[in-house]
């Protein structure tokens, strides 16, 4: 590796550990909450580490906490997390456009692998292709948030009040909404799919009709359809890369 890529390497580091750190102080205070439930169904610290390094999603975690407290076997448990985990399916492949098309097939499991909603939402901003250290980068900072989180609710116990934890989770959904706002204000035909997003997801949570429909799944619906419609009635085009 040369001076010029040593260096370009070193920056997108820096610049994913830049924009993971929020991410990482969210995930924290999230994974601290999921901590707690951990320990009330009889988890160590040291495993609610590994789960959380292993199955960095909040819905995943708290759905195999709960398999753990009904004493589902690991089949069930890993159907159940594929099933809730699903939604990365599709992000990882719209992250998948975006990657240089030399990119080693190491670094793209590498990148498939760091996959959440937030990390996701910094990486697809970026401009250009993705390099797969501003990835790594990111990932590292947040990663160590949500395992950190996890094992300190976890050895915390239920000695906070229940309310408190509840309020922490708050941060999580405000670090989100500053992921997506400064896409929305650059393009309006986001904001507009953003609006339409929200109200989609209300009626599919609240109409009887899609009662029987798990929330795993009718995200997967929803992301399907709405993306599919923005990319035929708005193609993206190609991007070039700048490095």
């Amino acid at each position: 590796m040369n001076s010029d890529n040593l260096q370009s390497t070193k920056k997108n580091i820096l610049d994913g550990c830049r924009d993971g750190f929020p991410i990482g102080l969210g995930y924290f205070a999230v994974s601290f909450s999921l901590g707690i439930f951990a320990k009330q169904v009889g988890c160590s610290a040291i495993q609610g580490i590994i789960n959380s390094f292993f199955n960095h999603a909040s819905a995943g975690e708290y759905a195999v906490y709960s398999m753990i407290g009904v004493g589902a076997s690991y089949l069930e448990m890993a159907i159940m997390t594929l099933i809730v985990n699903a939604r990365y399916l599709l992000m990882s492949t719209a992250l998948s456009q975006r990657i240089h098309p030399d990119t080693s097939f190491i670094h793209r499991l590498g990148i498939g692998f760091h996959v959440t909603d937030e990390l996701f939402a910094i990486s697809i901003n970026r401009p250009g292709y993705v390099n797969p250290f501003y990835c790594y980068g990111a990932f590292l900072v947040a990663v160590i948030g949500w395992c950190a989180g996890t094992a300190t609710g976890i050895v915390a116990g239920g000695i906070l009040p229940a309310r408190l934890v509840s309020a922490l989770s708050v941060a999580l959904y405000g670090m989100f909404l500053a992921c997506i706002m400064p896409e929305a204000r650059r393009h309006k035909f986001v904001a507009v799919l953003i609006v339409i997003s929200f109200i989609l997801s209300y009626i599919a949570n609240e109409a009887a009709l899609f009662a029987k429909i798990s929330s795993g799944t009718k995200t997967i619906i929803l992301t399907v359809v709405i993306a599919s419609v923005a990319a035929i009635v708005f193609p993206h085009p190609e991007v070039e890369d700048d490095d």
